[in-house]
């Protein structure tokens, strides 16, 4: 199963575009394909501000070393970038961004990857996002300080993860073994709840955006201080 509910007034979540920039912003790793190798690349990439993203691989690998040897220094390549929820959940894969396109140089050792097509694959599907809509896209502001406020949210805050529970209400199915934070963006908060077989994911939308870390620590107080009138969507999938 997979629940939301939805308690709040801002947008439900970020755009596609807006989802693949936030992935590649926290990105410290890859994993790269090209037409006679496959890699695993940690620490060795950087994304511009409109998304493109450079390799910069040791002069001495044997990814510089096929990139060298490409015709015509053009070397077709797979990257895929995995979104992982810092808590330790059962299923933490929340994305995968697959970049596909040629590498080439870009001066110096890095390798500039020209893009030809984006996928974006969440648990709700797999889709093709623009790339000129990723390039005016920004990343979450939250991006880089989620996982550091998820992971102390789990770790030193119990009593707040029952009240955001309760903002439910008789809507979240029963027999739950556990609830842990799942998700942090500016739009809201979701919890994952993990039952017998499966789960739901109660996504609570905050009153307003949160501008960064501080505004969502208040965004979180005003939903736990709101009348508690506010609508609640559920949207069941698959067990």
């Amino acid at each position: 199963m997979n629940t939301d509910a939805d308690a709040g007034t801002t947008e439900p979540g970020p755009s596609d575009a807006e989802l693949v920039r936030t992935v590649l912003s926290r990105a410290t790793s890859l994993s790269l394909t090209t037409t006679g190798q496959a890699y695993d690349l940690i620490g060795l990439h950087s994304v511009s501000t409109t998304g493109q993203v450079t390799l910069h691989p040791r002069p001495d690998s044997p990814l510089a070393r096929e990139a060298a040897a490409a015709p015509m220094r053009s070397l077709a390549a797979l990257l895929e970038f995995t979104d992982i929820a810092p808590t330790p959940l059962r299923d933490r894969v929340r994305a995968r961004v697959t970049v596909s396109g040629w590498l080439a140089p870009a001066g110096g050792d890095a390798l500039r990857l020209d893009t030809a097509r984006v996928t974006l694959r969440t648990p709700a599907g797999a889709t093709d996002v623009g790339l000129d809509e990723i390039a005016l896209a920004e990343p979450d502001p939250l991006a880089v300080e989620e996982a550091a406020m998820l992971t102390h949210l789990a770790d030193s805050h119990e009593e707040l993860m029952a009240d955001l529970l309760g903002l439910a209400g008789p809507r979240l199915p029963r027999g739950m073994i556990r609830s842990l934070p799942l998700a942090l963006d500016r739009h809201g908060i979701t919890l994952r709840c993990e039952y017998a077989s499966g789960h739901c994911d109660l996504q609570l939308l905050f009153p307003a955006l949160a501008h960064d870390a501080t505004d969502a620590g208040e965004q979180i107080r005003r939903l736990l201080t709101a009348p508690r009138n506010r609508a609640h969507q559920h949207h069941p999938s698959r067990p």
